[in-house]
């Protein structure tokens, strides 16, 4: 009896298993017929709503789709019950960057008191939330901050990080712009900004559409200029892993 009962639960998951695969085969199929534009699909799979699936582009793109990949939407999956935005935690999860793994190279340091806590910051100098953000960034002490430029906001942006990142003291160069709109010497833009580029890719891997986003040692990730008492709750977050 006991043998029986396992061989219908196995033939049941063999089942449920050639049901899926054969579920995602007509999705892609149909998708890649109908839309070609999305004929590269990376992953198709169950989401949390029965009957809707998951249809990953691009690496971190969300679409959703029936069964047979005859209806497609584009849009957030809200967990009413919850409250719980499912796409964008889904997203957060695919666009996570673990700290260690930054390239901590193209960016520069500002380092206050003994610089124990550690923070990375993505910034366009033509952002005025960076500006603001910068300004809320004064109070918080002890603290490394391995800032990224991000030029993202047109050419003047791109000249800006230029001089910003050529100049003798890059950290002086960011804040006096900044905080006190002096600006670098063009002429000083005379080295490899190669690394401004690599910033842009990092960011356009990791879905960084916007200026300032933070980065913390426990992978958390804030878009948007918080105050400082936030950056605070956020490091210590962090400390305690």
């Amino acid at each position: 009896m006991q043998k029986t009962i396992k061989c219908l639960l196995l033939a049941l998951l063999t089942a449920l298993s050639l049901g899926a695969l054969a579920q995602e085969a007509a999705i892609r199929k149909n998708i890649a017929a109908r839309l070609p534009q999305l004929k590269s699909i990376d992953e198709v799979r169950a989401s949390p709503m029965p009957g809707l699936f998951e249809v990953r582009v691009n690496g971190t793109e969300i679409y959703y789709s029936d069964a047979q990949g005859n209806y497609l939407i584009e849009g957030n999956l809200i967990d009413t019950r919850n409250r719980r935005n499912l796409t964008d935690e889904r997203i957060e999860k695919l666009t996570a960057i673990k700290f260690d793994s930054l390239p901590l190279k193209d960016a520069f340091t500002i380092v206050r008191g003994n610089g124990e806590r550690k923070i990375a910051v993505f910034e366009d100098p033509n952002c005025g939330y960076c500006k603001r953000f910068e300004r809320d960034l004064q109070k918080v002490d002890n603290v490394t901050i391995y800032l990224f430029l991000y030029p993202i906001l047109g050419a003047d942006s791109t000249e800006k990080s230029k001089a910003i990142w050529c100049a003798r003291d890059r950290g002086q160069a960011w804040q006096d712009w900044m905080l006190r709109d002096q600006t670098a010497p063009a002429a000083a833009a005379m080295c490899d900004t190669s690394a401004l580029a690599r910033n842009v890719d990092v960011g356009r891997k990791h879905k960084i559409n916007g200026t300032p986003t933070l980065m913390f040692t426990n992978g958390a990730r804030v878009p948007g200029a918080v105050d400082s008492k936030k950056i605070e709750q956020m490091l210590t977050d962090a400390a305690k892993g």
